[in-house]
């Protein structure tokens, strides 16, 4: 399948979309039922979620993968049968583009987050004014949300994962 190039420079050239929103908005929920609907197509997907956190743990303490990054390793892979777990260190909060960049196989990057990253966004609003929207008009792919805007974008309800997804699908994936 074709793909525009809707990432930051120097990724390859797989399509990105970012969901964002203020918390509580149902992100989290739109993109798993988002995923579900595009693999339901055929489509490879990455899942990518921005946590704001610098107490982000994945690995549980006195397993292996912990404690060979707490004897200083900056980059300890986990491999397994059918799953590879990478866990990289950065002095700064990592880019963008340096978490997606070794991304590879798949149709499109879904994120939840990086609000301020420049790549097409679809806003997820639950509950507010159109004042409150934290996406310009000219960044957004959608408006998810519980009403109406007046911008010239299309606008899905909360639940409409298909509109969602042919939305995605007509402007990324053909």
């Amino acid at each position: 399948m074709p793909h525009q190039s809707q990432e930051p420079a120097g990724t390859s050239s797989i399509p990105v979309v970012a969901l964002v929103g203020r918390s509580g908005s149902g992100k989290t929920t739109l993109l798993e039922k988002l995923i579900r609907e595009l693999k339901r197509r055929g489509y490879r997907l990455a899942a990518v979620k921005h946590h704001h956190h610098s107490d982000l743990v994945l690995d549980q303490p006195g397993k292996d993968s912990w404690r060979f990054a707490h004897a200083g390793a900056d980059h300890v892979v986990i491999a397994g049968p059918h799953r590879v777990i990478d866990i990289r260190t950065f002095e700064e909060e990592a880019t963008l583009a340096q978490t997606i960049g070794a991304i590879r196989g798949v149709d499109l990057i879904l994120i939840e987050g990086f609000k301020q990253a420049d790549v097409p966004k679809i806003e997820v609003s639950l509950n507010r004014p159109e004042s409150d929207l934290i996406t310009p008009p000219d960044g957004l792919v959608a408006i998810v949300a519980d009403r109406r805007f007046g911008l010239d974008v299309p606008q899905l309800d909360l639940d409409d994962v298909v509109g969602l997804a042919d939305t995605i699908e007509a402007r990324f994936l053909r």
